[in-house]
């Protein structure tokens, strides 16, 4: 693999343009506009994000805050509600939900009466059915049978497992405690309920993890039999999480033994008969992830790799992100901000940025190449019906990568080479104006 990928770190493009170069000029009442002008007719994606954990994690990235309280939980349920009043009523209907997806943060702190409370509320203003996708990310360590069955009967149809790593030593380092058996449980648990689709999310590059170690974790976790499973790698970035100051540099595997790590367990799934999907999820054969990305029909948004098609994403919450066809808004990340807000009736967008064709052309150019590993700019163009010649300027910057032999060009065909695909970001990024140079990779020296 060449060197440049084992030491920088490009976007992960779960949207283009990137998180970083989202702006204050969208606020809320441009959020508001954008909704009004959806169109009637379009089933639209709803994401839900808990910004509250009963214990921190010291390798996390996410906005969360630590409460012991049952209090700000139902607080948050109250408010996370009226804020969907807000959203059904700038569109002026109630659309159908074709996915929706709780995450956090830990959305398995709510109490079983607050799931309660909160699907009755949802499903006032949104149609949620048989066929909407119920996707919830589930902390074993804080599910118990009264939430298991909530969840249930509210209509969860899959579970996301955060797993990490089950070293005793990884898990003290990154203060997450949580023995097999805790997952076991709780797998155990879903499947007596009737959830079918179980993933479990696994993590390479923590500190003091090593080959070895992670192969045991992955051979316990695969004799758990889970639908999908994801293989994210740890971003270090004290900076921005202070949090993370926790975990001593010098514990972290360098550059090079991230890579060995995620190779290593890699090849291990895969021989395990899960089909890889794009840059760090694994399916089943027969799963409908694995037969979207088959089909070529496989989309990738902040929840990583999906089969969500809605084209709308409506985000929930502090710090959630929805994704319009005018571009994406950010909630603020501040909860006490967030509350305020949606009393006084309004949204709380911070942030966001709006979408030029030239945006549309290199997002979905983006999305093929991160999802297929290939994309034929001229016929996403004619498909989106737009000038194909919008990103003229991407073919200079991948004149070296073919060379190279990484990447192969018929007219406007790009074709990633298969020894090649763990540079898809890198790749991508030809098509990313905004990008610049890519960020050091965290850890010390290999």
């Amino acid at each position: 693999m060449a060197e440049t990928h084992l030491t920088e770190r490009y976007p992960r493009y779960t949207s283009f343009p990137t998180a970083p170069h989202f702006h204050a000029g969208v606020d809320g009442e441009t959020y508001a506009e954008w909704l009004y002008n959806l169109p009637p007719d379009r089933d639209i994606s709803l994401y839900i994000h808990v910004p509250y954990c009963d214990s921190l994690c010291w390798f996390c990235g996410c906005h969360t805050k630590v409460t012991n309280r049952a209090g700000p939980v139902t607080r948050f349920v109250t408010t996370v509600s009226a804020e969907a009043s807000l959203v059904a009523e700038a569109m002026g209907r109630k659309p159908r939900l074709s996915h929706l997806h709780f995450g956090g943060g830990s959305p398995t702190i709510m109490g079983a009466r607050d799931i309660e409370h909160l699907m009755t509320s949802l499903r006032g203003r949104f149609t949620i059915d048989e066929g909407t996708e119920f996707a919830v990310e589930i902390d074993p360590r804080d599910i118990d049978d009264a939430k298991l069955d909530a969840w249930a009967a509210a209509g969860m149809t899959r579970a996301s497992i955060g797993c990490q790593d089950l070293d005793p030593k990884v898990q003290q380092a990154i203060n997450r405690f949580q023995p097999f058996g805790v997952i076991a449980r709780a797998v155990d648990g879903l499947r007596q309920r009737g959830i079918k689709s179980i993933n479990i999310d696994l993590v390479h590059g923590l500190p003091y993890q090593t080959v070895a170690g992670l192969m045991e974790t992955v051979r316990r976790i695969l004799t758990l039999q889970p639908d999908r499973l994801a293989l994210f790698g740890y971003a270090h970035v004290p900076a921005l999480k202070p949090h993370q100051r926790l975990i001593p540099t010098e514990s972290l595997p360098g550059p090079s033994e991230r890579h060995i790590q995620a190779t290593a367990a890699f090849d291990l799934i895969v021989a395990h008969g899960y089909e890889a999907i794009g840059l760090d999820h694994f399916a089943k054969p027969g799963d409908t992830l694995a037969t979207a990305a088959a089909a070529g029909k496989l989309h990738r948004n902040f929840q990583g790799y999906t089969t969500d098609d809605a084209g709308i994403l409506v985000g929930l919450g502090p710090s959630a992100i929805g994704e319009l066809p005018q571009g994406y808004v950010q909630n603020t990340p501040d909860i006490t901000a967030w509350h305020k807000a949606v009393a006084q009736g309004s949204f709380a967008t911070a942030r966001g940025v709006a979408i030029s064709n030239a945006d549309r052309l290199r997002r979905a150019v983006i999305e093929r190449l991160m999802c297929d590993y290939q994309a034929d700019v001229g016929k996403i163009a004619d498909r989106l019906r737009l000038d194909p010649t919008l990103v003229n300027d991407a073919w200079a910057r991948l004149a070296p990568l073919e060379a190279a032999g990484l990447v192969s060009r018929h007219g406007s065909h790009i074709g990633i080479e298969p020894t090649a695909r763990a540079l898809v970001q890198k790749i991508a990024a030809c098509f990313d104006d905004r990008f610049t140079a890519p960020e050091p990779m965290a850890g010390r020296a290999a």
